[in-house]
């Protein structure tokens, strides 16, 4: 096992858009920067963990959502970007870009949610353009715009 997975963060995520019939997107305020409203995100927690699984369980450990794999939609769409430079302290020396990768989970309406009180302090679900305008990272705003053009059928 790698000695550096607990000193340094995987520059691998995933960004997960959750999102209902009507395009209602769930955004969560982070803890550490309030103001910062994202869609559910994390790193890797070993360089070996599958992208779906990543995805589900960070999707577990912010909303409380838990998730079948087949619930679960890969866009096979991936952003790489520079890491900001508050996170940067998180990475191996030298890391200063990361590549997200973007999933999206359906539901057939709005939810109540458990955040986890160490990394969100707030939920909302806005109209995906709202959502997308609250958002601060671009990549995540960007994603939750193609919504409409990567939603999963309702039939």
């Amino acid at each position: 096992m790698d000695s550096n997975i607990a000193l340094y963060k995987i520059p691998e995520s995933v960004l997960v858009i959750i999102y209902t019939s009507r395009l209602d997107v769930l955004l969560i305020e982070r803890a550490d920067h309030p103001g910062f409203w994202q869609s559910v995100t994390g790193s890797k927690d070993t360089s070996d963990e599958p992208l779906l699984e990543t995805a589900r369980r960070e999707l577990e450990e912010e909303t409380g959502i838990v998730a079948a794999p087949d619930q679960m939609r890969n866009w096979g769409l991936s952003n790489v970007y520079d890491i900001y430079p508050a996170w940067r302290h998180r990475y191996a020396p030298g890391v200063t870009r990361n590549t997200e990768h973007v999933f999206s989970l359906y539901l057939p309406e709005s939810c109540a949610v458990r955040l986890s009180p160490r990394e969100h302090t707030a939920s909302q679900w806005l109209a995906h353009q709202k959502a997308a305008e609250k958002c601060f990272s671009p990549s995540n705003a960007k994603a939750i715009l193609l919504l409409p053009r990567f939603k999963e059928s309702v039939n």
